[in-house]
């Protein structure tokens, strides 16, 4: 492959450590969300409604939308997307939560 076929695609990293503030204002959201989707069938949404109620960081998942991050970029199309929440515990001044770090996964190594 030469560079710019190898180049064209990107696959962009975030993690997030986010504080819940109003746990049963994103459950309320999430339920809202999927309420609003009239193309969900209803076993689907049986699912969707007892995760979201039972678990704010599965209500969060449901409520952030890797295509909204990129939607309104000029010249970018979403290919794939796959994301996941889950509950943490969280020191931010533990090393092990040092942004600056290398997570291992630099190409340059190979």
């Amino acid at each position: 492959m030469s560079t710019p076929e190898t180049s064209r695609f990107v696959r962009l990293r975030v993690e997030l450590v986010l504080e819940i503030e109003d746990a049963d204002g994103i459950t309320k959201a999430a339920l809202r969300r999927i309420a609003d989707d009239g193309g969900m069938p209803t076993a689907e949404r049986a699912h969707a409604e007892g995760a979201v109620t039972e678990d704010t960081a599965e209500a969060l998942a449901y409520l952030v939308d890797p295509f909204d991050l990129v939607s309104q970029v000029p010249g970018v199309e979403l290919q794939q997307a796959s994301w996941s929440s889950e509950r943490i515990d969280y020191d931010p001044d533990s090393p092990e939560w040092d942004l600056d770090e290398d997570d291992g996964d630099d190409e340059s190594d190979s």
